[in-house]
C-alpha cells in the first residue's frame, strides 16, 4: 500500500504528507486512514475537473445519445454516428462534418460528441458560428484576430455549430 499511496500523494501535492510518511506508515490504523483520504480527495479531484471542462466546452443542455430516436430520421446512419463516439477520428486528426436539415439532431450528436471528449481527457469548445464569426469580426487589430484564432485552434475539439441558436452557448 505505502508506494501506491505515496505516488498519489506526491501526485495530490501533499509534501507535508510526504515530508512525514514513515511516521504515518508505522502506525497500520493511520495509514489506512490516509489511504482513504487519498482515494476521497482524487475522487472529489476529478470530478471538479471533469465540471471545469464541461463548463468550459460551453456545451449547455442536451439530450444524450441514448435517449436519441433512432426510427427518426429515417435515414441517420446508426453506426457512423455510434463510430464517431469512439473519438477515433480524433486520434486520426480527421474533420467530421455533420450534415442535414433542420430538426434532424446534428447539434444534439456534436453536444454528446463534446461531453464524450470531455470525459476521455480532451478539451472541447462549443461555439455557433455566428458567434465565432460575430467575434472574429469585431476585432480591430491583427495581433488581437491572431490571439482569438489561437483561443479557437487551442481546444482538442472545436465544435461550430451552424444553428441559430444553443442551450448555454456564450
Amino acid at each position: 500500500m505505502s508506494p501506491n499511496c505515496a505516488r498519489r500523494a506526491a501526485g495530490l501535492r501533499l509534501h507535508g504528507l510526504l515530508a512525514h510518511w514513515s511516521e504515518v506508515m508505522a502506525d497500520a490504523q493511520a495509514a489506512q486512514r490516509v489511504a482513504q483520504w487519498l482515494g476521497w480527495e482524487m475522487t472529489v479531484r476529478a470530478q471538479r475537473s471533469l465540471e471545469r471542462r464541461v463548463r468550459a466546452a460551453h456545451i449547455g443542455q442536451f439530450k444524450p445519445l441514448a435517449d436519441f430516436d433512432w426510427n427518426w430520421p429515417a435515414n441517420i446512419d446508426r453506426a457512423a454516428v455510434e463510430e464517431l463516439m469512439t473519438l477515433q477520428f480524433m486520434a486520426d486528426a480527421t474533420n467530421v462534418v455533420l450534415v442535414g436539415g433542420n430538426g434532424l439532431g446534428k447539434t444534439m450528436c456534436a453536444c454528446n460528441l463534446g461531453y464524450q471528449a470531455v470525459l476521455a481527457g480532451h478539451t472541447v469548445l462549443f461555439v455557433t458560428a455566428g458567434h465565432l464569426l460575430g467575434d472574429l469580426a469585431a476585432l480591430d487589430s491583427d495581433s488581437t484576430l491572431r490571439r482569438r484564432l489561437r483561443h479557437y485552434a487551442a481546444p482538442d475539439l472545436l465544435l461550430i455549430d451552424l444553428c441559430a441558436e444553443h442551450g448555454d452557448v456564450e
